[in-house]
């Protein structure tokens, strides 16, 4: 199931996406114990959580053997860190400004809803892909799983501020990944310079208002908020994301947008499971409807990936 235009299998891709939308699940967990050990913002969190992956992609880029690509000219690859930082910066900065408006839940909802439905409009006018019936009906069931799973307690209050914020930090999330799934058709996308290149231009547009806020905490415990720090840059930010930008290169945008949906899903198993959150029905329905929707469009990826590597094979070149 190798993809012919990246060289990455879309079925790796795929589980890329997978442990990147677990990881970024576990994000909200260490912000809100952040929170609880310090007077930490959300704006300075998001600059010290990209500052500091940044720091340590490229301590990993220095270790690691790189693979030999052709070099790109350097406007190109600038456009492209410019470009995917200001999605990203959009992104998280409306995000937490929708949450602060209206609430996690609604602000989940709408953002993380919004996102499948224009990626998939969004790579039908731009990239000529189509869901098809099967796929139309699998982002439903998890468009409809994520409601269940985020307002199932019935306690959301909706501002009308917060869910256009919201509605952005949708739009900064499709455009960072239909951007990703366009170079990645081009060929030879390089994921880890794409994740250096957004964290660094994040960095520089976050840094002033994360001043304002207050880039260093107060807090009794520095020890332990360094280690609540460090981890949110290395697994859900510097890890995660380098696998996400690999993975959203060779997997249609609208499958990758229902996979990260996996993100809310991680992020409940953990209230439950280690932060002593009450298991309710809500919880288990939502669960399984979007369990249910990533699996049934991984299999058809996979599928579709298979009947294009044996058309290729069938018609020699």
């Amino acid at each position: 199931m190798s993809n012919a235009v990246s060289g990455l299998p879309v079925g790796r891709g795929l589980l890329y996406l997978i442990v990147a939308g677990v990881a970024w699940g576990t994000a909200g967990a260490a912000a809100s114990l952040v929170y609880r050990a310090s007077d930490m913002g959300p704006v300075a969190l998001s600059f010290w959580r990209c500052a500091a992956g940044l720091v340590l992609l490229l301590g990993a880029r220095a270790l690691l053997p790189r693979t030999r690509t052709v070099p790109e000219p350097l406007g190109r690859r600038v456009w492209r860190a410019v470009a995917t930082g200001v999605a990203l910066g959009v992104f998280q900065t409306a995000y937490f400004a929708a949450v602060a408006a209206t609430g996690l839940a609604v602000a989940t909802v709408v953002t993380l809803g919004a996102g499948p439905v224009l990626m998939a409009l969004g790579a039908r006018l731009l990239l000529a892909e189509r869901l098809g019936r099967g796929g139309g009906a699998a982002v439903a069931g998890a468009l409809a799983g994520l409601a269940v799973l985020v307002l199932g307690g019935g306690e959301a209050v909706v501002d009308l501020r917060g869910v256009l914020l919201a509605l952005l930090a949708a739009a900064g999330y499709s455009a960072m990944t239909l951007l990703t799934r366009w170079w990645g058709r081009d060929g030879g996308l390089d994921a880890s310079g794409t994740t250096v290149g957004a964290f660094a231009v994040t960095s520089v547009l976050l840094l002033p208002f994360a001043a304002v806020e207050g880039l260093v905490p107060h807090t009794d415990a520095p020890g332990l908020l360094l280690c609540l720090v460090v981890y949110v840059a290395a697994v859900p930010t510097a890890l995660a994301y380098g696998l996400y930008f690999a993975g959203a290169a060779v997997v249609r945008s609208a499958t990758v947008s229902v996979i990260m949906l996996l993100e809310p899903v991680s992020a409940a198993v953990l209230a439950v499971a280690l932060l002593g959150e009450r298991l309710t029905s809500a919880t288990l329905l939502g669960t399984l409807l979007m369990l249910g929707a990533v699996a049934g469009l991984a299999v058809g990826e996979a599928r579709l990936a298979r009947a294009r590597r044996t058309e290729g094979e069938a018609v020699p070149a």
